[in-house]
């Protein structure tokens, strides 16, 4: 495997014609088409191609000034979703330097482990991270730039011209870091060609990116679906308008009024919506959408099926993917109330294998562990070579997930390798058992894990979030699962939790969950 700071060897020479996919090259190229065109908006503001354009060179100038950053320097960005997010990412990298995208609802603590495990050189805060940060010592950082008036002297005191740097497709553009669900945040090395080509295969299977598409950013821009969704919209000269907070109606409302196309969510987005009461829901039916996207985590069966009651048939795309292997399936539109807890076939330029432990590929139906290998996968983990080794096989990706294979050529994600529940000799996979109890009724949220048990080895335990308005007890949900679930699936025991632990990618973390100890039922 490659290691993630390696390049090709220096007497590589690519042909004469060759010219390198990065990020901001596909805006540079809108910018000389339509130049005035609006290319991003948040809230009242509003920033042109040609302004944009600018601003890319202006942040790679800037920063090779000030501090000093050459090619293979990185800077950190701790900010939530904002206008000026896409000038200083596509900015910076055009200038050879990679960005850690931070979650800025980490703790100081967290924020400061990853800044220092990147090495940064350089961070930018929106104000409210930059006073969490104001009084830590960050030994690898030479400046610090607020997002606002500080950010925006800093950068317009530079040359609104290319830098010049030679950046190739295969060098870094980002480093955003793991959830850390099983363990400490590790660094994911993004080239430009891995996101590129993710472009191009969104745009083939999405039908919501191009020139005349309007494009509505939700999810938090410093993940890499959330990201990859909202700046493919740019890349290929659309428009696309950035929420810095996501609200339910607001959400339905703007999709209406500025009638934009297309929009990616996660399931805890569409449970967050359907909580509303439903005379506003009625209000925003009748949406003309070309695409809803969901990723990042598990779309419950039964939410699907409200969803394309709500929005109607021919929009809802269910990706199934990581950030280390990019977008992996795509359960299309027409196939999503006919193949049932289905995450789709292949997506475009894609390839994947399912194999057992000895590394053989297993038949149809069996269940085998996912692997993938295409243009979209990472260079590694930064600055752990073993581990990045680990995460491959004779080449292909992993990123944990069990899965079985239909005759149609269609993936069923069957759980998280590490959440299978081994109870009586027998392997359980949670989600199978989720996808039942999300149809019980009086439940708002639900995950099952394993809980320690000296006859079992693992018990399953249903950990439930309780519909406030009408709530189920456990006597219900032990007979529902009684009803629905074969003997040795059904959970042994319920426990009542106010509101499901989630990273920001709404992915449960069910790490945490074992390590409380067992709520009361």
């Amino acid at each position: 495997m490659v290691a993630a700071t390696d390049r090709p060897p220096a007497t590589y020479r690519p042909p004469a014609t060759y010219r390198p996919l990065t990020i901001a090259s596909g805006i540079l190229a809108a910018a000389e088409r339509t130049p005035d065109k609006i290319a991003l908006q948040e809230g009242e503001r509003r920033l042109a191609y040609r302004q944009l354009a600018a601003r890319i060179h202006q942040v790679g100038q800037a920063a090779i000034a000030d501090p000093g950053l050459r090619p293979g320097d990185r800077a950190a960005l701790v900010a939530g979703n904002c206008l000026e997010y896409a000038e200083i990412v596509a900015g910076l990298s055009a200038a050879g330097i990679a960005v850690a995208t931070v979650n800025p609802r980490q703790t100081a603590a967290e924020i400061a482990y990853i800044i220092a495990d990147c090495g940064a050189r350089l961070v930018i805060a929106d104000p409210a991270r930059a006073e969490l940060l104001a009084d830590l010592d960050l030994p690898s950082v030479e400046k610090r730039l607020v997002i606002g008036p500080d950010l925006d002297t800093w950068r317009d005191r530079a040359a609104a011209r290319d830098p010049g740097i030679d950046v190739q497709e295969w060098d870094a553009f980002a480093i955003p870091y793991t959830s850390g669900t099983t363990g400490k945040p590790k660094g994911v090395v993004l080239s430009h060609r891995s996101r590129v080509t993710t472009f191009f295969a969104m745009a083939a299977e999405y039908g919501c990116y191009g020139p005349d598409e309007r494009y509505l950013a939700l999810a938090p821009l410093f993940h890499g679906a959330g990201f990859a969704f909202a700046h493919a919209a740019l890349y290929f000269g659309g428009f696309c308008e950035v929420l810095p907070a996501y609200e339910p109606e607001l959400v339905l409302r703007r999709l209406g009024e500025n009638a934009l196309g297309g929009t990616f969510m996660v399931p805890t987005h569409f449970h967050a919506m359907f909580a509303l009461e439903p005379k506003l829901l009625d209000r925003h039916r009748g949406l003309e959408l070309k695409a809803i996207v969901s990723n990042a985590a598990p779309l419950p069966q039964a939410t699907k099926e409200r969803i394309v009651d709500y929005f109607g048939p021919g929009l809802l795309h269910e990706t199934y993917g990581s950030t280390e292997g990019g977008i992996v399936t795509n359960l299309r539109p027409a196939d999503q109330l006919r193949k049932v807890q289905c995450v789709g076939q292949a997506f475009p330029m894609t390839r994947i294998r399912l194999l057992d432990d000895d590394g053989g590929q297993i038949a149809h139906g069996e269940v085998g562990e996912l692997f993938s290998n295409g243009p979209t996968l990472f260079n590694g983990y930064f600055g752990m070579p073993e581990e990045t080794e680990a995460a491959f096989r004779d080449g292909w990706f992993s990123a944990g997930d069990m899965a079985r294979m239909d005759e149609e050529g269609f993936f069923y994600l069957v759980d998280r390798k590490k959440d299978m529940i081994i109870s009586g000799g027998v392997n359980i996979y949670p989600r199978e058992i989720e996808e039942v109890l999300f149809r019980c009724p009086g439940l708002r949220d639900v995950a099952v894990i394993g809980r320690p048990d000296d006859y079992w080895g693992e018990s399953v335990t249903a950990i439930v979030v309780a519909d406030p308005d009408a709530p189920a007890d456990a006597a219900t949900i032990l007979d529902f699962s009684a009803q629905h679930l074969a003997p040795h699936k059904r959970p042994k025991s319920v426990e009542f939790i106010e509101a499901l632990p989630r990273n920001a990618a709404g992915k449960v973390l069910k790490r945490d969950l074992r390590a409380c100890p067992p709520a009361p039922g």
